[in-house]
C-alpha cells in the first residue's frame, strides 16, 4: 500500500488536533526498549489503533502507542514499539510515522532496536551506536512515485547517521562511562532470524549487527530531510556464534541494560 501525502495530511492533523504540537524530535523504541517513553513528562498518550492510517504493531514488546510530551527539556513524540515489514505491511506504511514526525515540526529522529551481533568481540547487552547501514530488506521505501513535497527523487545516503550526533553521543556514553560500541547494522526483512551462511555473509560484507527494522526508517528520514541518530542494543550473538534465537532471549536482554539504556538515551537527547 502506498502512502499519499493526502494521508499524511490526515494523519498529521489528527495528531495536531490531539495535542501533538511542534516537537523536537522523534524516538522510535524497538523491542523492550519502550519503557523510555514511560519517562515522558506530561504526556499524551494515543494507541496506534486510534491514529488515521497507523498499523497496528502486533510483536510482543511492543506496546503499540505514541507518546508526546516533554524528555530531557526537548519536546519529543517517541513509538513504544515500531511496525516491520514482515508483519505484512507495505514498507510506505512501515515508515509512515517518520513521514509524520517530519510534518508535525520534528527536525531529528533517533532509531532504537534489538539486534544480533555479527562482530566477534559483541557480547549480548552491549549498546552499538550505528554508523552505517546496509540495507538486505530485498526492497526500499522510496519504489514508486515520487511527491517532492515529500522528498527527492535521489536523496543522497553519503552521511545517513548524523556525525556530529555520533560525535556527541559517544561524549555522553564516555560521561556515563557506558563501553558503547559502533558499527554497521544490516538489515533483513525478517521474520526468520538469519542462517549460519547469512551470518557469515554480513560480516563479510562489513556488518557488525544484523535485525529486521531501522533502515527502511533511517532511509525516509533522510529523504524527508531529518537528522538521524541510531543505537542498537545487542541481545544475543547471530546465528551460528551461538546455540539457538528466540524472541524471549531478545525481550531478557533489553530488560537488563533498560536502565543504561535509558540513562544514555536522556543524555543525549538533552545534548542534541
Amino acid at each position: 500500500m502506498t502512502i499519499t501525502h493526502k494521508q499524511l495530511i490526515e494523519t498529521t492533523e489528527y495528531l495536531r488536533e490531539k495535542g501533538f504540537l511542534e516537537p523536537e524530535l522523534g524516538l522510535i523504541l524497538g523491542s523492550g526498549l519502550g519503557d523510555l517513553a514511560d519517562e515522558i513528562e506530561n504526556p499524551i498518550v494515543i494507541p496506534y489503533t486510534e491514529i488515521p492510517h497507523f498499523p497496528a504493531s502486533t510483536v510482543k514488546g511492543h506496546k503499540g502507542q505514541l507518546v508526546y510530551g516533554t524528555l530531557s527539556g526537548k519536546v519529543v513524540i517517541a513509538m513504544q514499539g515500531r511496525f516491520h515489514f514482515y508483519e505484512g505491511y507495505s514498507i510506505q506504511e512501515v515508515t509512515l510515522p517518520i513521514r509524520v514526525m517530519k510534518l508535525l515540526g520534528a527536525h531529528t529522529v533517533g532509531l532504537t532496536n534489538a539486534a544480533g551481533g555479527v562482530n566477534t568481540t559483541f557480547t549480548p547487552g552491549d549498546l552499538m551506536l550505528i554508523t552505517d547501514h546496509i540495507n538486505f530488506t530485498g526492497t526500499n521505501p522510496l519504489i514508486g512515485p515520487n511527491e517532492e513535497e515529500m522528498g527527492p527523487r535521489f536523496p543522497d545516503m553519503s552521511e545517513t547517521y548524523d556525525k556530529e550526533y555520533q560525535s556527541r553521543i559517544r561524549g555522553e556514553a564516555q560521561k556515563l562511562n557506558v563501553a558503547l560500541k559502533e558499527g554497521v547494522y544490516m538489515g533483513f526483512s525478517g521474520p526468520t532470524y538469519e542462517t549460519p551462511a547469512e551470518v557469515s555473509m554480513a560480516r563479510t560484507l562489513g556488518a557488525d549487527a544484523v535485525g529486521m527494522s531501522t533502515v527502511p526508517e533511517a532511509i525516509v528520514a533522510r529523504h524527508a530531510g531529518l537528522r538521524v541518530f541510531g543505537v542498537s542494543c545487542i541481545t544475543n550473538l547471530a546465528a551460528g556464534m551461538q546455540s539457538n534465537l528466540n524472541h524471549k532471549e531478545v525481550v531478557e536482554v533489553t530488560q537488563r541494560v533498560n536502565q543504561v539504556f535509558k540513562s544514555l538515551l536522556k543524555n543525549v537527547v538533552a545534548a542534541i
